[in-house]
């Protein structure tokens, strides 16, 4: 799995009250992880919003911002009212654990000492990293949210050491607002992060301060980081098969699959033949082509094209000339 990315629809540890219009938006540029908090609106209204995300084919994130046990519990019962998939947040594992209990909801609590609002996460690196240990020991704990860039020491050297220590997703919050800390959260080893204010106030290096402009520029420099940029470009069939020499060539113009992509120029008749283990997809990009089989003959026009199954003799003709046709599957020089 790559490094997710979690839209949070807050500001300043609070749900925006224009969440629903933001979440628009971030369903239509693809964004498939969204959250909110527990504050700022009307559980009515998240509710709504949960349902809006659920709608929108996207997994729904409620991270909690209670900084007491009573409150934590409260916050733990929303989560199951409001029907979000993954609880995020909070410290206290044995309260949350039993009202979730039976649920769907992933859960995955603050490790280390939570304080303030909004929130900071305190205590030394070795204290953050036995408290993601314990936590991390239970059952019912999915994973962790490690409030990194809330912490005031070394917080790559604090990532590293958390996603080092449990062998569960750690999410990682906190002010992410530029490519290199999604880098470094990534190199980290951690599953996902999450950006809220940062992307609703302009604040991340994009092409314009707008919530699309940031979105966009943030998902983008996930999936360059995921290796999920496409680097192929489109061809021109004509330009590709006027670079071949002579008839009787062949060249492979990419893959799909493990399956070459070839483009054959060839004139005549070949002799018969069959691929053992591959079929073939045979596009006649100029001229006619004849596909003999045993059993009858195929005339395939320009702009047509013809599977051959594996194992299935067949003997391909150009008619009229040449023939130039694209092959997808195993080709030999001169023939399709």
């Amino acid at each position: 799995m790559g490094l997710r990315f979690i839209f949070m629809l807050t500001r300043n540890d609070r749900t925006v009250e224009d969440a629903a219009e933001q979440l628009q938006t971030a369903l239509g540029l693809g964004v498939r992880h969204i959250g909110f908090k527990d504050i700022g609106l009307p559980i009515a209204q998240l509710k709504a919003l949960n349902a809006a995300i659920k709608a929108g084919e996207a997994t729904s994130y409620l991270e909690v911002v209670s900084l007491d046990r009573d409150s934590e519990i409260a916050s733990a019962r929303a989560a199951l009212e409001i029907g979000v998939d993954v609880l995020l947040g909070g410290t206290r594992a044995e309260d949350v654990l039993p009202v979730i209990a039976g649920s769907r909801i992933q859960y995955c609590p603050f490790p280390g000492r939570i304080v303030g609002h909004p929130s900071v996460l305190e205590g030394s690196l070795e204290d953050i990293v036995e408290s993601a240990r314990a936590l991390a020991a239970h059952d019912g704990v999915h994973g962790l949210d490690l409030l990194a860039y809330r912490f005031k020491g070394d917080v790559p050297a604090l990532m590293q050491a958390v996603c080092a220590a449990v062998a569960k997703p750690v999410y990682i919050a906190g002010s992410i607002d530029t490519p290199d800390r999604i880098a470094i959260v990534k190199q980290a080893g951690a599953a996902g992060f999450t950006i809220g204010t940062a992307a609703l106030e302009g604040k991340y290096p994009a092409a314009g301060a707008s919530v699309p402009d940031q979105l966009a520029a943030i998902i983008r420099d996930v999936a360059r980081l995921n290796n999920h940029l496409s680097p192929f470009s489109k061809k021109n069939l004509a330009a590709s098969f006027a670079a071949l020499p002579t008839a009787g060539e062949a060249i492979v113009s990419g893959e799909v699959n493990g399956m070459p992509i070839g483009l054959a120029r060839f004139a005549g008749t070949s002799a018969w033949h069959f691929d053992l283990h591959s079929d073939k997809l045979v596009f006649v990009h100029k001229g006619r082509l004849l596909m003999a089989f045993r059993d009858r003959e195929e005339i395939v026009e320009e702009g047509e094209f013809i599977v051959v199954p594996h194992g299935v003799e067949h003997r391909p003709a150009a008619l009229d000339g040449i023939c130039e046709a694209v092959v997808v599957g195993p080709a030999r020089p001169g023939r399709p």
